[in-house]
């Protein structure tokens, strides 16, 4: 049994909830709204209700299986809640098309966080802009298959 069959608890943001259902229904093949057509979702447990919640974003992947998730809140000055839910609890599920997997998360620092972030803006070129409207740093967290 996986933390993951817990139950799961809608975001109170009805685009949120919007664009996850409009992913689970499409298997992944409808563009969303707010992230295009690269999008997956972020499975994360709440850090306090222990809920599953889900988060549509950007697709940024390598060729090992590893996934890199922006914590940007489109550079707000705090960052989602998200975030929060995997410092408390790193490991996530994501939804890649109709694939579904776990993994362990952890955030990622230094040259690390450099290679990723620049893979991932390169794939959506709005992250300089946000981290350049913030005073916060983003955070970036890398995505590692289980069992590797």
């Amino acid at each position: 049994m996986s933390a993951f069959d817990a139950e799961y608890e809608p975001s109170p943001w009805a685009p949120i909830a919007n664009e996850v259902e409009l992913y689970e229904t499409s298997g992944g093949t409808a563009p969303s709204e707010m992230v295009g057509d690269q999008w997956i979702i972020l499975w994360t447990l709440g850090a306090k209700s222990g809920k599953v919640r889900k988060t549509p974003l950007v697709r940024v992947a390598d060729d090992e299986g590893r996934y890199a998730i922006v914590g940007s809140q489109g550079g707000a000055p705090t960052n989602p809640q998200w975030v929060h839910n995997v410092r408390a609890n790193p490991v996530a599920r994501l939804q890649d098309g109709p694939t579904v997997s776990e993994f362990t998360v952890r955030e990622a620092t230094g040259d690390d966080k450099a290679v990723w972030w620049e893979r991932a803006a390169a794939i959506w070129p709005d992250y300089n802009n946000y981290q350049a409207s913030t005073e916060r740093q983003i955070p970036l967290f890398v995505l590692e298959p289980d069992g590797q």
